[in-house]
């Protein structure tokens, strides 16, 4: 079972947001440490990482060892998690 390991922007992101947010939010984050590879899980293109939805919120993540290494965490019907990512 990989150990969840957020970035600091992540991290940053989840404590702005309402604590039912952020509660589901986290809930999700410890089922992918359970299971990194659930149903709804989709590889991003042209790169190692994965996205995962909780609520209305997208997360996006890689496997990397026993790291669950979740990169951002951003709003699901919006493109400015996918414009941070390719910044990084």
């Amino acid at each position: 079972m990989p150990t969840p390991h957020l970035t600091s922007e992540a991290l940053k992101f989840i404590r702005g947001l309402p604590d039912k947010h952020a509660r589901q939010v986290l809930l999700k984050i410890i089922e992918l440490a359970q299971n990194p590879y659930p149903n709804d899980h989709k590889k991003l293109h042209g790169s190692d990482l994965l996205r995962a939805d909780a609520g209305e919120y997208r997360i996006i993540y890689r496997i990397d060892g026993d790291t669950l290494d979740i990169q951002l965490v951003g709003k699901r019907n919006d493109d400015e998690v996918y414009r941070r990512i390719r910044r990084k």
